[in-house]
């Protein structure tokens, strides 16, 4: 079953390739969507795709970043619109 989550990463998120380590963990796993910095610290992403997978990547960035120290995440899941063909990193 497709899914879609918004999910907002907080703790040491910018400047550790947070984005750029999502970006690549995303792909892998073949999901769609996007990731980005907000402006009080925190990181915000939002995953398409099968419910497994996007379960793993919101784990991997949890636990598994090399260089980022997540302390707390939000997380919405909603239908998927389908509206992304792949996955990037926004401004």
């Amino acid at each position: 079953m497709r899914v879609k989550a918004r999910v907002v990463f907080a703790g040491k998120v910018q400047g550790v390739f947070f984005r750029a380590n999502t970006l690549r963990c995303a792909k892998s796993l073949s999901i769609v969507g996007w990731v980005r910095n907000i402006d009080d610290g925190r990181v915000e992403a939002v995953f398409e795709g099968e419910e497994e997978d996007v379960q793993r990547a919101i784990e991997w960035c949890e636990n598994k970043q090399p260089y980022a120290e997540v302390t707390s995440k939000e997380v919405e899941f909603s239908e998927p619109d389908g509206k992304h063909r792949e996955f990037s990193i926004l401004p």
